[in-house]
């Protein structure tokens, strides 16, 4: 039986992935070079789908890495001198905080409980934390950070530079990249491909603070595709080792995909979907939304408690053909995530709720 994957990531596939994949076996999209006229002219059609589909100025690089989580990585390196400052409310944000430590930065902390979310009028960033970094949508626990507490922030702290990870929201949040310097998200989320590629989206400052802290002696900003190399192959659309390139290449045909029904439609159907889930928790005597404040509740990765054991309610929604996620973490026997994606249709939503309730 072909299933439904409501699953958080990897997700189900966007319907269009499948022509996009034959057309880059018979184009032979595998073989070519990285260094290729074609490749060039891949990597920039995807560039110009992302900006149109997120509002990308041309302030800000798009660059192309393994995985999201590799961005932490570059990130830290690229752009934090000594201190970072962590929004934490689940296990991702965390990982954000964690690998500052493991790089040795000064990591301030303000951290919430699993579950609750963070409003722009509670934060203090500490003085001398020269990155500011947020978690749009946390995976593990279903909340969202509203992209106007994010604006805020910047407009409160101008001088310091601000990170968004948008892993599993991307491209649903209307960031003002004006007011973001810095954002990443992989593409087995939302954009409905299979796990290998993470999208970095950088800002002219983020590049001028790296190549700042490049000519100092006491400081590394890494080895391995640094932001100034990066940027400097970006100029002509290649990269400084060779990428996939058949992901970089699916990934701007389904963001052209998306481009056609348009962003704002994309955002009002996954709100509509995201609306058609929370009542039927919210009526449901089997399940509550795990996400007490509606302000923060996810759009994207609705999670909910359950009676039963959630191994049950998986399993019987498996052999009805849907897949859904299990709770994260402490939280795997008592709750499931249910992702809501482009990739998902309102029958196959309805389809789902109809299986829940049985």
């Amino acid at each position: 039986m072909k299933q439904t994957y409501f699953t958080p990531g990897p997700a189900e596939l966007y319907p269009t992935i499948y022509q996009h994949l034959q057309t880059a076996m018979d184009e032979q999209l595998g073989s070519i070079s990285h260094r290729s006229q074609k490749f060039r002219d891949i990597y920039k059609f995807t560039d110009e789908q992302l900006r149109t589909l997120l509002n990308v100025p041309e302030t800000h690089g798009i660059f192309f890495t393994g995985s999201a989580s590799e961005v932490w990585e570059r990130i830290l390196f690229n752009c934090v001198e000594h201190e970072s400052f962590h929004l934490v409310n689940g296990s991702f944000s965390k990982k954000f905080y964690d690998y500052a430590n493991a790089l040795h930065k000064y990591a301030h902390v303000f951290e919430k409980p699993f579950g609750e979310g963070f409003d722009a009028n509670e934060i203090e960033v500490p003085e001398y934390a020269e990155l500011i970094c947020l978690t749009h949508n946390e995976t593990s626990s279903g909340v969202q950070t509203r992209t106007q507490d994010i604006h805020k922030i910047k407009r409160k702290y101008a001088k310091k530079l601000v990170v968004v990870d948008m892993v599993s929201s991307a491209p649903y949040p209307d960031l003002d990249y004006s007011l973001v310097d810095s954002a990443f998200f992989s593409v087995q989320k939302a954009f409905g491909m299979p796990a290998g590629l993470g999208v970095w989206i950088a800002s002219q400052t983020c590049l001028e603070k790296a190549e700042r802290l490049q000519k100092y002696d006491s400081m590394t900003v890494g080895a391995h595709h640094t932001l100034p190399t990066l940027w400097s192959h970006y100029k002509t659309f290649e990269t400084p080792a060779t990428p996939n390139v058949l992901f970089i290449y699916l990934l701007g045909k389904i963001a052209e995909d998306l481009n056609k029904i348009g962003i704002d439609t994309i955002r009002k159907q996954t709100e509509e979907k995201a609306r058609m889930l929370y009542k039927f928790l919210d009526d449901s005597a089997d399940y509550t939304p795990f996400v007490q404040q509606e302000r923060h509740r996810s759009q994207t990765v609705i999670v909910a408690n359950t009676q039963k054991p959630s191994a049950d309610v998986i399993s019987n929604a498996k052999q009805a053909g849907m897949v859904v996620g299990t709770g994260y973490g402490k939280f795997k026997d008592s709750q499931i995530r249910i992702a809501n994606f482009p990739a998902t249709s309102f029958v196959q939503v309805e389809a789902l709720i109809k299986q829940l309730s049985k």
